[in-house]
């Protein structure tokens, strides 16, 4: 077997007491803390001795039955959000529940904060979802835009632990929440179990700048630990790269744990971008092995093409075309899904084996 080599050589990101403080206290600005001084100098004392002893993982309990270490102190935090994702797994595979659609909005704009208007994406969403209703689905709506108009609302980079050994990338992520960096309410730990009792995933985004928005990419990085993760984060006893590598280089069978679930997509742009996003979306769920619904849950198109912006919204009112292919989408996307419930769509993939897993 190849010997396990671990590389370092990056330079520290250590901080001063002195900086440290100074970016804590910038949280607290507002004239309305001025009288909490006291209060708040403990506070940052109690911070301080957090990251100065990198208490990424304050809570934990010994990981019990059912792990590679039993004797292993696992973060609370994210024996929680297994727990949330069993139960999703196993309403997921439950004949007797209503099957689920999980439409994604991956547009940032909102009334709520900077642009003062609802986005397309939204009324694409709205347009959707009474269809899937129709069909008899229970429909989750994840609406990615209350990263940005939401107080609380976080989605922390993927820190690429995939990149050192594909066991080090833990299912779901045990990345976060890390409290001594201050990188808390990942919502990444409400939005597994979203796509795992999904039995179909809408995704509708604009296209920003050729690619998807912001937030939409980093829920999909932060889904790298859906295709191959680790679900037991005792094996690497949490973060050992050395360990990671070893378990890999004797072979690792990449789980897909959101493997046979059907997928649509709707994106569209103003100008250019929307087939590339499309493809691109398209790519990423079928190497998750997540199945296509076919061409017509596959839209890309242009509202308004090249148009002023501050009209975009009544170019929307008029294309009908473009509202009933979105509609299309959905029906296509429930046909698929109701169809391999009663066992009459077969994966023609199912039974195949990748030689090259990865």
């Amino acid at each position: 077997m190849t010997e396990v080599d671990v590389r370092k050589g990056m330079p520290s990101v250590r901080l001063s007491r002195e900086e440290f403080e100074r970016r804590y206290r910038s949280q607290f600005v507002d004239p309305a803390f001025v009288p909490l001084q006291r209060e708040l100098d403990a506070i940052v004392g109690a911070a301080w001795d957090a990251y100065s002893h990198s208490r990424k993982a304050p809570v934990t309990r010994k990981a019990g039955p059912g792990f590679a270490d039993p004797d292993y102190d696992i973060a609370v935090d994210w024996l929680d959000a297994r727990a949330a994702v069993l139960t999703a797994q196993r309403r997921h595979d439950d004949a007797g529940e209503t099957p689920r659609i999980l439409i994604i909005n991956g547009s940032a704009r909102s009334e709520h904060t900077c642009p003062g208007e609802m986005s397309k994406t939204w009324r694409l969403v709205k347009l959707a979802e009474p269809v899937f209703i129709e069909m008899g689905f229970a429909v989750d709506i994840l609406d990615l835009s209350r990263l940005a108009s939401e107080f609380g609302k976080n989605i922390h980079p993927c820190k690429s632990c995939v990149a050192t050994a594909m066991p080090l990338c833990h299912w779901p992520c045990s990345c976060y929440p890390n409290h001594s960096l201050g990188q808390t309410g990942d919502w990444m730990n409400e939005i597994y179990p979203l796509w795992v009792a999904a039995h179909g995933i809408l995704i509708v985004t604009p296209v920003n700048w050729y690619h998807v928005p912001a937030g939409l990419k980093a829920m999909m990085d932060r889904l790298v630990c859906a295709d191959g993760g680790n679900p037991d984060p005792t094996s690497t006893h949490g973060k050992r790269a050395d360990e990671a590598k070893a378990m890999e280089l004797k072979g690792w069978p990449y789980p897909r744990h959101l493997a046979g679930r059907h997928f649509g997509l709707v994106v569209h742009g103003d100008a250019a971008g929307a087939e590339n996003v499309r493809r691109s979306l398209s790519d990423w769920l079928t190497d998750m092995r997540l199945i296509s619904a076919g061409r017509f849950a596959e839209l890309d198109g242009y509202i308004g093409y090249m148009e002023p912006y501050a009209i975009s919204h009544r170019e929307l009112d008029e294309d009908r075309t473009f509202q009933q292919k979105v509609q299309n989408v959905a029906r296509a996307l429930g046909d698929a899904v109701r169809l391999a419930r009663a066992g009459q769509l077969r994966e023609p993939g199912a039974g195949l084996a990748d030689p090259n897993p990865k």
